[in-house]
């Protein structure tokens, strides 16, 4: 006789989870109190030290239960790749520097947190506002991948070329309006055997790709750059292209810093530092990446591209700016809710503030002024020659940068459809640009806005990409 079949073990079910706490105007996401958050942290430009001793902080005030678990890392795809494969990332990251993970591919694998709600969320500071009212629009657009708003970009970059007032000061050295001024003083440095002219990191191209690609768009107007993002055939050969490219490679061969091609960018700007080399193209973090080893007299100061042809098509004195050092919040981590939440408190105005004074930069958000003031009056000082204490930049345009209201069409059709004519964009806010131009005398404000459609590819779903253009 067959003996009868064993019993199936039953099969126990898994605990049912917690109900999420009820959304609200304090709560909007329906944030758990005491669920752990996961951060982790582009240890660059700007170090670490604004996460764990500002933002952190202001989260643990709403929500004191909740561990927070800081990493920081300067390898982001190698260290995080692998947790985004493994279907556990972590629930917010700061996805910058030379080794961040692409956003399109990201996209596309339906990694990334749609953070629409984020931008229709109040506000930290104020419940009567949304928090897509209290940052540039540049931002949404920018961050956009897919129709879904998925990168939130923290900081307005802004770039230049950037040199030290003291050296300059003592030598005599003017910083150039023109290309003819600028090689000549290349020349002039070179022939003082004090300093090499000029320099890049070498390791890391980009910057230099910046000021390559910003004389280009100067040069033969925002097309450029349009043509070459949309990957069109022959926008890498424009005349303006080959203009930007034969300058610059006169630089390379007659006034670059011995060895910058085996170089980082920390090595090369703490040459900068050592009075090795006069010159180098960064953004608007260099100032607090390398606080620790710049002089207290050094006075970082910045110039924009020079005038090139005489007939450029954006003015003198047009500047690059863009937002960056881009947060994510990954669809897979553990805690969403609270990533969402956390970039909600980085947005406040106390929390912009408080960074801008700590990292000597501006934020996104419109009114988180209070530490961009200061910086703006330590500016004032230096412009009225007073010393004492660690010397800043002087950045009179930086202040300046706001976003204009025109919108890029969607289509993917010719370049003149994508995207209105940016001499023909509105400027935004014309009460604050009157006042800074009465402050800073014959400065004209305007804001000029590209917007861009980048091309799809097979493996990275692409987006817009927005940058402004302020003289």
């Amino acid at each position: 006789m067959r003996s009868p079949p064993a019993p199936r073990p039953r099969r126990r079910r898994p605990p049912p989870r917690p109900p999420r706490p009820p959304t609200s105007a304090a709560n909007p996401f329906g944030v758990a109190a005491d669920k752990p958050l996961e951060i982790w942290i582009f240890d660059g430009g700007f170090g670490q030290a604004y996460a764990k001793d500002i933002h952190q902080p202001l989260f643990a005030t709403k929500y004191p239960k909740a561990q927070i678990k800081h990493n920081a890392t300067k390898e982001i795809t190698k260290v995080l790749q692998p947790r985004f494969a493994g279907g556990n990332p972590p629930d917010v990251i700061d996805n910058s520097g030379a080794n961040a993970m692409d956003f399109g591919a990201l996209a596309q694998d339906g990694q990334l947190q749609d953070l629409t709600p984020l931008l229709d969320a109040p506000t930290w500071d104020d419940p009567s506002m949304k928090v897509r009212d209290s940052i540039d629009p540049a931002v949404i657009e920018i961050g956009t991948y897919d129709g879904k708003f998925s990168v939130l970009g923290y900081v307005n970059y802004i770039f230049g070329i950037w040199y030290s007032k003291k050296a300059f000061d003592e030598n005599g050295w003017a910083a150039p309006k023109t290309w003819d001024e600028f090689t000549a003083l290349c020349e002039t440095i070179k022939k003082s055997g004090k300093m090499a002219p000029f320099t890049y990191a070498g390791k890391f191209p980009q910057y230099l790709y910046e000021v390559l690609l910003t004389m280009a768009a100067k040069i033969g107007g925002n097309e450029v750059l349009v043509n070459i993002d949309n990957l069109e055939d022959g926008a890498w050969t424009t005349e303006a292209m080959k203009e930007s490219a034969t300058r610059w490679a006169e630089v390379g061969a007659k006034y670059l810093m011995q060895g910058t091609a085996g170089l980082d960018h920390v090595q090369t700007q703490t040459s900068h530092n050592k009075y090795e080399v006069a010159m180098l193209p960064s953004g608007s973090w260099l100032e607090n990446e390398q606080k620790d080893t710049t002089p207290a007299d050094f006075a970082y100061q910045m110039f924009v591209v020079p005038d090139v042809t005489g007939s450029d098509k954006m003015p003198y004195g047009t500047l690059h700016t863009q937002p960056g050092e881009n947060f994510i919040v990954p669809s897979k981590g553990a805690n969403p809710q609270a990533g969402m939440e956390y970039l909600r408190a980085m947005l406040s105005k106390k929390a912009a503030g408080d960074f801008s004074e700590l990292v000597r930069t501006v934020t996104v958000v419109k009114g988180g002024r209070r530490g961009q003031a200061a910086v703006a009056r330590r500016q004032e000082r230096l412009r009225r020659g007073e010393r004492g204490g660690r010397q800043h930049r002087l950045l009179p345009l930086a202040d300046l940068v706001r976003p204009a209201q025109g919108r890029g069409s969607r289509r993917h059709g010719p370049a003149d459809e994508r995207r209105p004519d940016p001499r023909q964009v509105p400027r935004a806010h014309p009460e604050e640009g009157r006042r800074d131009q009465e402050r800073l005398g014959d400065q004209e404000v305007q804001a000029l806005t590209c917007c861009v459609v980048a091309s799809s590819s097979p493996r990275s779903s692409r987006r817009r990409s927005r940058s402004t253009w302020s003289t």
